[in-house]
């Protein structure tokens, strides 16, 4: 069986076999930045100007907001726009078709810091390393899990580990494997032990985009509505980058040493403008940190996000 699906006449895919998938390697991805682009993410994710750490870069103690690396997988080493869409095209997986980028949603994100984010790429030779967990075959979508890890080529050293699942609308349907079944965290049945608002704008996705989002989406009203949608809608790592910044804020005392790891699965589109209302709860304690379970919901008609 060839490694490598080919397309038939139908549209579908010939020789797919998912399970080949599990533990292949990708092809280092490169990474840079500035510290500019630190200060526009933290504006981007609404951080405010109590928390001038994050937003000013000579404050004594100037910090990229843990969950900056999130987005260099697109941005790579660009400081200009780029074509999206080209660029998320997946690279070969074998036994695997190609993600369609635009039948595509993210799933679940996460991340793990290992060792504080620098404020800049300066002096650094950035990478990531990723490799493919599994590919699964679930109501006719195609699921692909994978895992990056950001570390400096020169020195080894490791910061974060990225996490992702993405779906591929209609693209499964080949007989494979549904995947593991994971588990749920649904909040406590009690009053949130914290909860913190954030009123997007209209303007909201037009400026996270510019952390190296650039799907068209995101900006274009007519391209998100033969997606399906209303119109743009906001990213889904925006909303998820703002509950971040809210549990860190809200929990966390806006410390970046005490942000461990975060993790959230997507629920229901958002658009630019909607208002986010993250509710935390204190569940027990890992390893010196506080675990937290949230839930992300938009404000109106109560849809969960994340």
């Amino acid at each position: 069986m060839a490694l490598t699906p080919t397309k038939n006449a139908s549209g579908r895919y010939d020789n797919v076999d998912f399970s080949k998938a599990a533990g292949h390697k990708l092809a280092p991805i490169k990474a840079s930045y500035l510290r500019r682009d630190v200060l526009l993410f933290a504006n981007a994710i609404g951080v405010t100007k109590d928390e001038l750490h994050f937003l000013y870069e000579l404050h004594p103690r100037f910090a990229a907001f843990p969950t900056f690396p999130i987005n260099l997988p697109f941005k790579q080493t660009d400081q200009d726009v780029f074509d999206f869409i080209k660029r998320t095209v997946s690279a070969a997986v074998p036994g695997t078709p190609p993600f369609d980028p635009q039948r595509s949603v993210d799933g679940e994100r996460g991340i793990e810091i290992v060792k504080a984010i620098p404020v800049s790429s300066e002096g650094l030779d950035l990478e990531f390393n990723g490799q493919i967990l599994g590919v699964y075959d679930k109501g006719g979508n195609m699921i692909l899990e994978a895992e990056n890890t950001l570390r400096d080529a020169k020195t080894n050293t490791v910061y974060a580990k990225l996490t992702s699942t993405a779906f591929g609308i209609g693209q499964g349907g080949y007989g494979g494997d549904r995947g593991p079944t994971k588990p749920s965290y649904p909040p406590p049945k009690r009053a949130p032990d914290a909860v913190h608002i954030f009123q997007t704008t209209p303007e909201q996705a037009l400026l996270y985009r510019l952390c190296g989002d650039y799907n068209p989406m995101h900006a274009d009203e007519e391209f998100g509505q033969r997606a399906g949608f209303k119109g743009s809608i906001l990213q889904g790592l925006g909303t998820w980058n703002i509950a971040a910044h809210g549990v860190l804020k809200c929990i966390g005392g806006s410390n970046p040493a005490r942000f461990k790891s975060f993790n959230a699965r997507f629920k229901s589109v958002v658009y630019p403008g909607d208002a986010l209302e993250t509710r935390m709860w204190k569940v027990g304690e890992r390893e010196g940190f506080e675990d937290i379970i949230f839930e992300t919901i938009v404000q109106g008609d109560g849809r969960v996000a994340l």
